[in-house]
């Protein structure tokens, strides 16, 4: 995968874009290909509320919320093993108190 750009590139590319200079000349000075360059225009769009889409934040948000679950799920396994290990049988995650 290739290395990402740094946040404040991509906003100062963006903003060359929006300020008139054509986008295949943007990526070119810059040394990045036009479709990378629409992609980060796209974005910036979506972040904008121009457009439908997921903004940064919500997909950021939305990545720690799934990182959670997925936390969650695996002491949920880990509690069932243990309980099968000692022979009793698993509390439902609904019925378990703090």
């Amino acid at each position: 995968m290739p290395k990402p750009y740094p946040a404040e590139f991509r906003t100062r590319a963006i903003a060359l874009v929006r300020a008139g200079k054509p986008a295949t000349a943007v990526a070119g000075d810059l040394g990045i290909s036009g479709s990378c360059l629409q992609n980060w225009l796209r974005q910036d769009r979506i972040d904008r509320g121009e457009i439908e889409g997921v903004p940064r934040t919500e997909s950021a948000e939305l990545r720690r919320a799934r990182a959670r679950v997925r936390e969650l799920e695996r002491e949920v396994e880990i509690l069932r093993v243990a309980s099968k290990l000692l022979g009793q049988e698993a509390p439902h995650p609904k019925e378990s108190t703090r």
